[in-house]
C-alpha cells in the first residue's frame, strides 16, 4: 500500500526524512511548506512540490501523513489541525512543550481518529541499543548504576534552540533522547524520585546543559547528563554492576566489558600512592578479572517508518506508545522543578 507524507517545516532535520523516504518503499513525499521564502526555494530546486500554504498542504486529499519538522513550539497546533483535516501525523521530537499540551494533541487524536507518533529515532542508536543488550544478557551481576551522557563544546546552534518561547533548551533537546532511552531500559520500574540541575554557561535564556540523577523502585540509581560546553568528554554510557563494569565510548560503540572471572582475591598487594597506600583502591589481580567486547548489536532507523506504516494498515501497534512519551514529558517537567526549587522530586 502506498503511502504520501508532507513535510511542514523544510530544515535540516526535515531534510534527513526526505532523503531518508528516497529509501524506503511505498513512501512517496506529496510536498512541503516552510514559512520561510528560501527553504521553499530550496524544495523547489530539487524538484519537491511546495504547497501555497499550510492549509493548501492539508486540503491535500492524497495525503495520509503528516510530518511536523518545525521549531518545538509549532508541533501542537500544526498536528491538532492536521488531524482534525483527517491527517496522520509525525512530529519531530519532543512531541511537544508540556504534559498539558500532550493532553490536547492526545484529546485531538481520539476524537478524529488518527494515528499520532513522534520522532523517537534514538531508540535505533546502537550505542543505546548495545547496553540494552549487555542488561539482558545479565553478565554484571546485579544493576546498581548507570550514567548516560553527551557532550559537546559548541554551545547550543545559532537559531531557535536557543530561544525558550519556541522550545529551546537542552533538556526538551537532547534530554528527550537520553530520557526515553532510559525509560525504555525500564519499562515496567517506577521511578522513585528525580534530582535536576541546569547549566547556563553559554546561554542564559535556556538551559545549555543539565544533570538529573533518578533513583527508580528497583533501587537503580541512574545519571542523565547533557553539556555542550565539554572540551574533553565523558563515556557515552557507564554501567555498573555487582559482577562487572561496561563502559560505551562513543556513538561508534568503542568500549568494553570487565567483570569478575570467578577467582576469588583473597590477598591484595597494596598500592603506593603519592601520599600514603592504599588496598580499598588497588588494582584486581589479573587473573580475577575477564575483559571482553561488547556485544555487536545493528539497526536500521528506517524500522519507524516501516512501523508507521503498518499501523496505519491495521498490521501492526505503534512501537512508539504515547503513555511513554507522556512519561518522558513528566520527567523532564519534574527535572526543571527539581532545578528551580533545589529540591528532590518524588514523581511516581
Amino acid at each position: 500500500m502506498k503511502h504520501k507524507m508532507s513535510i511542514v517545516g523544510f530544515g535540516g532535520m526535515a531534510g534527513w526524512h526526505y532523503d531518508k523516504a528516497q529509501t524506503i518503499e511505498n513512501l512517496e513525499i506529496a510536498g512541503i511548506w516552510d514559512i520561510k521564502e528560501e527553504r521553499r526555494t530550496y524544495a523547489a530546486g530539487k524538484g519537491i512540490h511546495v504547497y501555497a500554504g499550510l492549509e493548501d498542504l492539508l486540503a491535500d486529499p492524497e495525503t495520509d501523513l503528516v510530518l511536523i519538522a518545525t521549531p518545538n513550539d509549532v508541533h501542537k497546533p500544526v498536528a491538532i489541525a492536521a488531524m482534525r483535516a483527517g491527517k496522520n501525523v509525525i512530529s519531530e521530537k519532543p512531541i511537544t512543550l508540556s504534559s498539558e499540551d500532550l493532553r490536547e494533541m492526545m484529546e485531538a487524536a481520539g476524537e478524529t481518529g488518527r494515528f499520532l507518533t513522534v520522532h523517537q529515532n534514538r531508540r535505533w542508536d546502537e550505542d543505546f541499543l548495545t547496553v540494552k543488550k549487555v542488561l539482558e544478557e545479565g553478565k554484571l551481576g546485579e544493576l546498581f548504576r548507570i550514567e548516560s551522557r553527551v557532550q559537546g563544546s559548541r554551545g547550543i546552534p545559532g537559531d531557535w534552540r536557543q530561544e525558550k518561547e519556541h522550545g529551546g533548551g537542552m533538556i526538551l533537546d537532547w534530554g528527550v533522547h537520553l530520557l526515553d532511552q532510559m525509560l525504555l531500559l525500564f519499562p515496567d520500574v517506577r521511578i522513585r524520585s528525580v534530582y535536576g540541575a541546569v547549566t547556563n554557561v553559554t546561554n542564559q535564556l535556556v538551559d545549555d546543559g543539565f544533570r538529573a540523577e533518578i533513583v527508580f523502585e528497583n533501587g537503580v540509581n541512574a545519571l542523565v547528563e547533557v553539556g555542550t560546553s565539554h572540551f574533553v568528554s565523558l563515556p557515552r554510557w557507564y554501567v555498573l554492576g555487582t559482577n562487572g563494569t561496561a563502559v560505551v565510548e562513543d556513538w561508534d560503540r568503542n568500549g568494553r566489558i570487565v567483570r569478575a572471572s570467578g577467582v576469588d582475591e583473597k590477598d591484595v598487594t597494596p598500592v603506593i600512592t603519592a601520599a600514603g597506600l592504599t588496598k580499598t583502591m588497588a588494582p584486581r589481580r589479573k587473573d580475577s578479572i575477564h575483559t571482553e567486547e561488547l556485544p555487536v548489536v545493528t539497526s536500521d532507523v528506517r524500522e519507524f517508518y516501516y512501523n508507521v506504516m503498518a499501523v496505519l494498515e491495521g498490521r501492526e501497534e505503534s512501537r512508539i506508545r504515547l503513555c511513554e512519551v507522556a512519561r518522558v514529558m513528566r520527567l523532564m517537567e519534574a527535572i526543571r522543578e527539581s532545578a528551580e526549587t533545589g529540591k528532590v522530586i518524588e514523581l511516581e
